[in-house]
């Protein structure tokens, strides 16, 4: 038996991907995700405009909002308590947890999928959606919610054996199919009225998600040899848990997860609700409301987004990480990952807040074809770095067992965020750029509220000398980001061809900066998969012409 233990193990940690590795290929996988998705969002924008997009987004919230009470957090659970029990050797455990997610998960996505179609109109009705023409769309979502609860679940069971490659694989095909389908609909539907052009843009997420569950199903048969290896290898003196005792540890663990899940969609229907609304009383017209709101939730928040993809990444690596190092009590893995996953958000995130706000305008000529949504887009970009300290501090948090913190932290940041929105939105010489300032308070004190809790277990601190130097080298970018596009506009008469050409000497300036001011040392990088040998020789070349690394 014991011999048999080890041979699994072996193949064990030939499919689990290292802490680095699992981030690392959910990075490229979210950028592919994301590009994909921009370049459906900038056709999309022009093909249905600020208005059509408006539409999109008043449906999509409440389909977010459906989506994250019936997963009811189980995902995060499942990825928790999968990594708990192979910590300790539990493997059929591990099993047990899927299966019994999977049901529960499966009824409450048909439940929910059933409430949106029929309680479509009661939303229009009851004035929680503002413009009547989003119904349509409302109903196009309806049946994306059974498909994504099941993605959802099977994704975080290979989260939890810290396998991030199904996942990456399932996210990217899932976009594909998803971007194909809205584009081709939107297309064939947009003759036919606005509101239905927008309606077929929504329908893409259903087929989408169930061709991620079919990949996915794809990785699980092919891993039913690994799963006889887990049956062989596992303990005979391991008493297996309960189906009540496991759906209890899945409750405790979910719920807290589910209703911080719940605050994303809260948040952005808190747009939805209150922006709209007091637009009005600033003296804009329901459709100019209507194309401000698509300004800010269709075009400039996805934007921002964009750079946050690194982050929740880490934030999905670093749960089953975290979680294994607790059941393994082992507090140094948890403050060495836990600053590692940091200084890796700050050095992304940092540049891409400087460089956005800089250059939001012409950004959004570019991708957009109108520099409205420009001032947006630059207000919006403080909360890029506030993001991304939330949603790493957020995924230690629950990899160690603490999910409610940063639930309870979300609904204190929440608040913050409806007081200041209903204010500042209404204030004529604010407007929309009031519900933008609201967001960022939003991220910035969930932030402050998680490193204060991490601080309290943990005794964690921010290594605020490297925070600064991840500035200090984003301030020089965004001065040579700013020169360059000044320079090169008027020469090339060409606003995507400057902006081009100041985004790609940002990234030099950048990369020599976080090099030359020690923000990136050489041995950061040498674990890195595949490149890392290569990017840490190129590292100390650079750093031939500063100090000496100590």
């Amino acid at each position: 038996m014991r011999k048999s233990a080890h041979r699994f193990l072996g193949e064990f940690h030939v499919h689990k991907n290292t802490f680095v590795q699992g981030a690392l290929i959910l990075t490229v996988a979210g950028l592919l995700v994301k590009f994909i998705g921009a370049f459906s969002r900038i056709y999309l924008s022009r093909l249905l405009g600020g208005e059509g997009i408006g539409l999109y987004q008043m449906a999509y919230p409440i389909y977010l909002l459906c989506l994250a009470v019936s997963s009811a957090g189980l995902p995060v659970a499942i990825s928790i308590m999968v990594a708990e029990k192979n910590a300790v050797h539990d493997y059929l455990g591990g099993q047990r947890v899927f299966r019994i997610s999977l049901m529960a998960l499966t009824a409450t996505g048909l439940f929910f999928s059933a409430l949106l179609y029929f309680g479509a109109q009661w939303l229009i009705d009851s004035g929680i959606v503002r413009d009547p023409r989003a119904y349509w769309s409302l109903l196009a979502l309806s049946p994306a919610i059974l498909m994504a609860t099941v993605l959802a679940t099977l994704r975080g069971y290979f989260q939890g054996l810290q396998n991030m490659t199904p996942t990456a694989v399932s996210q990217i095909v899932e976009q594909l199919f998803r971007v194909v389908i809205m584009i081709g609909l939107a297309v064939l539907l947009m003759p036919h009225g606005l509101e239905f052009g927008a309606a077929g843009a929504t329908f893409g997420a259903a087929p989408g998600a169930f061709v991620g569950i079919l990949v996915l199903l794809v990785f699980y048969w092919k891993n039913r040899g690994w799963r006889k290896e887990m049956k062989a290898a596992q303990d005979p003196s391991i008493v297996p848990d309960t189906t009540g005792k496991i759906i209890r540890r899945l409750l405790m663990l979910a719920l807290p997860v589910s209703l911080a899940n719940i605050m994303l969609p809260i948040v952005s229907n808190i747009d939805l609700i209150i922006v709209p609304r007091r637009l009005e009383v600033a003296g804009f017209a329901v459709e100019e409301a209507t194309t401000l709101f698509g300004y800010l939730t269709g075009m400039a928040t996805a934007l921002v987004n964009m750079p946050t993809i690194m982050t929740a990444s880490l934030a999905a690596s670093l749960v089953p990480v975290i979680s294994e190092a607790m059941a393994r009590r082992n507090p140094d893995v948890i403050a060495q990952r836990t600053g590692l996953a940091m200084r890796m958000a700050n050095v992304i995130t940092v540049p891409s807040f400087v460089g956005m706000c800089v250059i939001a305008t012409p950004i959004s000529a570019m991708l957009y074809a109108t520099p409205e949504a420009g001032p947006c887009i630059a207000v919006m970009s403080f909360g890029v770095f506030l993001l991304g300290v939330q949603q790493v501090t957020t995924g230690v948090l629950q990899g160690m067992g603490r999910t409610a913190i940063p639930c309870l932290n979300m609904v204190v940041s929440a608040c913050v965020k409806i007081l200041l929105s209903w204010n500042l939105t209404a204030m004529p010489s604010l407007g929309v750029l009031g519900a933008a300032w609201a967001t960022n308070a939003d991220f910035g004190v969930a932030a402050l509220l998680n490193l204060y809790f991490l601080h309290k277990y943990m005794k964690y601190k921010m290594d605020i000398a490297h925070t600064l130097r991840c500035f200090l080298s984003a301030g020089a970018m965004g001065a040579a980001v700013l020169g360059v596009y000044s320079v090169m506009y008027p020469v090339l008469h060409s606003n995507t061809l400057a902006t081009l050409a100041a985004i790609g000497a940002g990234v030099v300036v950048y990369a020599f900066a976080i090099v030359l001011t020690h923000t990136v040392r050489a041995e950061d990088v040498e674990g890195v998969p595949k490149i890392g040998r290569k990017l840490a020789a190129g590292i100390r070349k650079i750093d031939i012409f500063g100090k000496k690394e100590s």
